[in-house]
């Protein structure tokens, strides 16, 4: 947070999630040293942490009164940026809308906090404010072997469950015999992506964007009805269960050697799965990811990571942080990023320049992102829930679901693993509420 010395430069010090992507960052550094050519007096200073080490990074710093001005927290990991606090108790950080205050533009950057997808925009509110600006993005996607659907006589890539299945029985039909169709990961992100498109919630207090979730619904009818869907799946010989849980190179792999048709994984894999394609032989559609047929698409899960504004800073080094998130996402270095980490372009900005660009056409598989994003219905609080604790929780879910394909009643099974979340809820509240200890789980990320 320093704000350099007099006659010196301006310093923004920002922390950014890395991932397990070569040179990740190189993009957004090259994007900084852009910023800095066109705003002179003002220095960006980036440094890279592992976006599972990153939130207990900042705590630390912030303890200590050293915490930078921009830090990036995984989508998952909003609440823990919403419990850093400052020395002296105060929230770490500031809502992005707040700060811009209405403001067309900071330092002659346009601010584009409005010109963000809805679903994006609303996935990001956060207490009745834009809290964060997104920097990576992802949701999930269908990918599916179109060569292999034609010749079972499937012409359309399915978009509900229903059409789903009907596709992987016709191709077993095709076959002459039991095999599986179908596979994706057993990982907390499918439920969570299946709630949001029932527009299902997982917690209270507004799937806790509107104050603190400390109440979890986990057997709610939206998780049984994708937990039953999913079950029936496996036992009629349809889906390809690894027994790994969160195997996304083993569903990888299924897909792109032709076990399986379909697939669902994030639209991170598309530019893999593509070439995963071209080199096998066979035809390769992208589309949305599948919903329960019976009800309008509410919402999605969104990944990747988000900024978040430092509280407090010299109006200087605020104004230059602002700058640099609204730089960031303006339609040139927005797709740029896109181009290189395959992050799902957010604005309408950014999707007319690449549309004009011609990128789509050259590369239609990321159309699917930009309509994935775009199926909302609301309401707006189904975009995901706000939670701490969220990975142990999710794993709790996780072993819920491996056991429901090895034979367990879904409604008790998810009941049980209901009340293990909800202890896991309790703990870390108590750990934010500084109330309780602070637990392996309490600032544990993983994608």
């Amino acid at each position: 947070m320093n704000s350099g010395a007099p006659d010196g430069p301006v310093v923004i010090e920002a922390w950014l999630s890395e991932f397990p992507f070569p040179d990740f960052l190189e993009p957004i550094r090259a994007r900084a040293r852009e910023f800095e050519a066109a705003h002179p007096g003002y220095q960006v200073e980036i440094r890279g942490f592992s976006y599972e080490q990153l939130p207990a990074e900042i705590a630390r710093a912030a303890a200590e009164g050293r915490a930078p001005a921009l830090a990036s927290y995984y989508a998952g990991a909003s609440q823990l940026a919403r419990d850093a606090r400052h020395p002296d108790g105060r929230p770490l950080f500031v809502s992005v809308e707040r700060a811009v205050a209405g403001r067309a533009e900071i330092l002659g950057e346009p601010v584009v906090l409005d010109d963000f997808l809805p679903g994006v925009r609303e996935y990001y509110t956060v207490d009745g404010d834009f809290a964060t600006v997104p920097m990576t993005l992802s949701t999930m996607l269908l990918y599916a072997n179109t060569t292999a659907l034609r010749a079972a006589g499937v012409a359309e890539v399915p978009r509900t469950w229903q059409e789903a299945r009907a596709a992987c029985e016709a191709v077993v039909r095709h076959a002459g015999g039991p095999r599986p169709a179908i596979a994706w990961p057993v990982d907390g992100k499918f439920m969570q992506h299946a709630l949001a498109q029932q527009g299902a919630l997982l917690a209270d207090a507004g799937n806790g964007r509107h104050g603190r979730a400390t109440t979890l619904d986990v057997a709610s009818p939206a998780m049984l009805a994708y937990v039953e869907w999913w079950r029936e799946l496996h036992r009629d010989g349809l889906y390809l269960h690894t027994g790994v849980p969160e195997d996304w190179a083993g569903t990888f792999r299924a897909l792109a050697e032709q076990e399986v048709v379909l697939r669902f994984s994030s639209s991170f894999d598309a530019n893999y799965m593509v070439r995963a394609a071209e080199g096998a032989g066979f035809e390769l559609a992208v589309g949305v990811l599948p919903r329960n047929g019976e009800l309008p698409c509410a919402g999605n899960w969104i990944g990747g990571d988000s900024l978040w504004l430092a509280d407090g800073l010299d109006e200087r080094v605020r104004d230059g942080a602002l700058a640099f998130t609204m730089f960031l996402n303006s339609p040139r270095a927005a797709a740029e990023w896109h181009r290189a980490s395959g992050s799902a372009p957010a604005t309408y900005g950014v999707i007319s320049l690449l549309e004009e660009e011609g990128w789509f056409e050259e590369h239609p598989h990321h159309r699917a992102t930009v309509e994935q994003l775009e199926l909302r219905g609301g309401p707006p609080e189904a975009h995901g829930a706000v939670l701490g604790g969220f990975h142990a929780i999710q794993i709790a879910l996780m072993e819920a679901m491996e056991d429901v394909l090895g034979g367990a009643d879904p409604r008790a099974r998810f009941e049980k693993a209901g009340a293990e979340a909800q202890v896991l809820l309790d703990e870390y509240n108590a750990y934010a509420l500084g109330t309780g200890p602070e637990t392996p789980g309490c600032l544990a990320v993983r994608i």
